[in-house]
């Protein structure tokens, strides 16, 4: 499973050393950087992602107003670890429902309990793997592994599969957006993509290029961070060989 974070803090370099730290464990991914409260609150609502890293030094009180302000909006927090400089905010950041603490400078040793803990806390997910196309009294079961891309025709949805038959929707792609596998996303305003087949991500002509077909799908300025998160994602496992 892989695990989305956001990190809440204004000091630039103890954002990288965390990212740095974390990049270690394979499965972890930065959904947003915010630099206070109020940008926090966005990231979070925005992405949804499963751990939130809060710097507390200096910007303990609104930090906890945030958590608070959250449960109007969500269901379900994501798990938050609280960061400072001491204990000085250990006790209330635990009254707020905090999953933990840690003291600055980082403890590699702390980090790798914590997130250990927080996998067995979490455990992987089956995502589903069949969608349900229905039309009246019609309903087609498509196996989303199959599925290329889905492309916005009007109010109607295509879904491309990879054996190169269209399959149609008499829905909007807002409305697959949010139902579908994490491996698809949105990346411009009429083409969601189904991120296992992309082969290439080009920033200077805005396409991703996919490798059943070599089908070029443009990506737009609007769905940019999603490009960025997608383009981490895709350069984990790989072995990088730059000019």
């Amino acid at each position: 499973m892989d695990y989305t974070y956001a990190i809440i803090d204004s000091d630039a370099t103890s954002n990288l050393q965390l990212q740095h730290y974390l990049e270690d464990y394979g499965d972890f991914t930065c959904a947003a950087l915010a630099q206070n409260s109020v940008e926090g609150t966005n990231v979070i609502l925005k992405y949804s992602p499963d751990i939130v890293f809060i710097n507390l030094n200096d910007t303990a009180s609104e930090s906890f107003h945030m958590v608070m302000e959250l449960h109007q909006y969500m269901n379900q927090l994501p798990l938050i670890i609280g960061i400072s400089k001491s204990k000085e905010h250990a006790y209330d950041a635990i009254k707020n429902g905090f999953f933990d603490y840690w003291i600055l400078p980082y403890n590699e040793f702390d980090i790798r309990k914590s997130l250990l803990r927080l996998k067995k806390l979490m455990p992987a997910k089956m995502e589903p793997q069949t969608l349900c196309l229905k039309s009246y009294r019609d309903f087609q079961y498509i196996n989303t592994d199959d599925i290329l891309y889905l492309q916005a025709d009007n109010n109607s949805t295509e879904f491309v599969m990879k054996d190169g038959t269209i399959n149609n929707a008499y829905k909007t792609l807002k409305t697959f957006e949010n139902q579908l596998p994490k491996n698809f996303v949105r990346i411009h305003q009429s083409f969601i993509v189904n991120t296992n087949f992309i082969s290439r991500i080009s920033y200077g002509k805005s396409y991703c290029t996919l490798k059943h077909n070599k089908k070029q799908l443009p990506f737009s300025k609007s769905y940019r961070e999603n490009i960025d998160i997608l383009k981490k994602l895709l350069s984990k496992n790989t072995i990088s060989a730059l000019n």
